[in-house]
């Protein structure tokens, strides 16, 4: 399925690049025409994502939970005068399969570091350049465990449930002609899913084929959706 032509926006800011879903979609939006911004943690990622991608694409090794890194790695994208026309807030970590109450303290704030407090910094950093604009999409990953529940995932499920509120909050902020959307992206089969589901991962669609599903309903996004909690087809 070919991706919904969008004469207007043409950057695409998607963090998290380094494999799974944000891997997948850097590449159906680079075929669909629009530049890609993208991180990752993981420097050789990176440079495979820059051999695969050449420049105007721009991928940088920065981890979302720095604050200080996301700035830095803002201010060098946005000095030019541009601004990301979507941004995706993709990375995400998820507590190995534990009781909440043998959660260790560190894997717990881990998560809340890159799942929320990444998603802010990001939001932080390139939101008030797409005011300026007056336009934008902003979509922030959530999870079906963003909207119920299941054992064993506890800080996980804490993390989407405050995406979910935190896009419903800046939704209400943003001025007319832009939108913030929270997308639970389904079940797919990726490292994090394996990590939980183990081998029964397996049954489900992988990245690359979700990706040529999701990224035309990604392109389908307008103002009028701002505020909504939606589903990937």
């Amino acid at each position: 399925m070919a991706a919904m032509p969008n004469p207007t926006a043409r950057i695409v800011l998607i963090t998290g690049v380094s494999r799974g879903l944000g891997r997948a979609m850097s590449v159906r939006f680079a075929e669909a025409g629009w530049t890609v911004w993208g991180c990752s943690r993981t420097a050789t990622a990176v440079n495979e994502l820059r051999s695969k991608l050449a420049p105007p694409h721009r991928f940088e090794a920065v981890d979302v939970a720095d604050s200080a890194a996301v700035a830095a790695w803002g201010a060098e994208l946005l000095k030019a005068g541009e601004a990301p026309d979507l941004l995706i807030n993709n990375a995400a970590v998820i507590n190995a399969n534990a009781p909440l109450w043998e959660v260790p303290p560190d894997e717990f704030s881990m998560v809340i570091d890159v799942n929320l407090k990444g998603v802010h910094h990001v939001i932080r950093t390139f939101v008030p350049a797409m005011i300026a604009r007056r336009r934008g999409i902003i979509v922030n990953l959530s999870s079906g465990w963003g909207r119920s529940t299941s054992p064993e995932v506890a800080p996980y499920c804490a993390t989407k449930w405050g995406i979910e509120g935190l896009t419903s909050a800046l939704a209400h902020e943003l001025p007319q002609g832009m939108a913030a959307v929270a997308l639970n992206p389904g079940i797919i089969d990726t490292d994090m899913l394996r990590s939980c589901f183990g081998a029964d991962a397996g049954s489900y669609d992988g990245a690359d084929a979700w990706s040529r599903r999701a990224v035309p309903f990604l392109l389908s996004l307008t103002p009028r959706h701002n505020g909504k909690s939606l589903d990937a087809p």
